[in-house]
């Protein structure tokens, strides 16, 4: 690939070490990627909440994917440009659809305002077991599924994520967009064509860059449509086997400053 017009990464897992840091040396190189003009744009499966530290680690102070191409947020100016979310009636249609695919399921849903720090944007009934048990609302199922969503969240403790997909999408189809970034029994549900790589294709757009253009790194399966749309698709070496099959190259792990290694030829 010829020097790329627009820099796509992942981040947990990927622009992230195992301790959930940006390192030294990738936000070095991510500078020199800045300075020379070149957009750097942040594609997560996190809601825009989680994004202004890891933003502001790196400089980058442009656009960034969230909610795996839900959400359009501005980092600069602390702004949701757009959402596409599911609206209450097709929240309780998919989550009557789980119930028969993946019994004794609990679900959360991703909401989110005009800014980062909107309050109430997670809310989870309360069998879900989250990482973060102090970091969202806990409701009665009606009230999850009451307001317009940018993406359900689905566990299940006694299924893999891919497990939990595959049965999704089994009564499901592709009525919505079903992923998973962890296989630890979550799977994450969006509006149908809501991907990374749709979102990514606005801000490209945007920008004036054409997909043959574009560098991405990811690491796992809600990166692969990303990974499929851009000019070159880079895989962490730490990457789930579905995305390395389609990567173009594979890079170092997200320990070993793989995405820098890449950079690091043009910038």
């Amino acid at each position: 690939m010829e020097k790329p017009a627009l820099v796509a990464s992942d981040v947990d897992g990927t622009i992230l070490g195992t301790n959930e840091r940006v390192s030294g040396h990738t936000a070095r190189v991510v500078g020199r990627v800045l300075a020379d003009g070149t957009p750097f744009v942040l594609v997560s499966g996190r809601p825009p909440r989680w994004v202004p530290r890891i933003a502001n680690d790196l400089g980058a102070t442009g656009y960034a994917v969230c909610a795996n191409g839900a959400v359009l947020y501005d980092v600069g100016a602390d702004r949701v440009i757009w959402q596409r979310g599911i609206s209450p009636i097709r929240l309780h249609d998919l989550v009557s659809a789980l119930d028969t695919a993946l019994p004794e399921c609990a679900v959360a849903a991703e909401r989110v305002g005009e800014r980062a720090a909107d309050v109430e944007t997670f809310v989870a009934e309360e069998r879900y077991k989250h990482a973060w048990p102090d970091s969202h609302d806990v409701a009665s199922r009606a009230e999850v599924l009451g307001h317009a969503a940018i993406k359900l969240l689905v566990r299940h403790t006694g299924m893999t994520s891919a497990e939990m997909a595959a049965a999704a999408t089994a009564v499901l189809g592709d009525e919505f967009a079903i992923t998973y970034s962890t296989n630890a029994g979550l799977i994450e549900v969006s509006e149908r064509d809501v991907t990374k790589a749709s979102g990514l294709a606005d801000v490209a757009e945007r920008l004036g860059v054409a997909a043959g253009n574009v560098i991405a790194f990811g690491d796992m399966p809600n990166d692969i449509p990303m990974l499929r749309w851009v000019g070159h698709g880079v895989a962490m070496a730490n990457a789930h086997p579905e995305l390395l099959e389609v990567a173009d190259e594979v890079t170092g792990t997200n320990d070993q400053d793989g995405v820098a290694q890449v950079l690091e030829r043009w910038f």
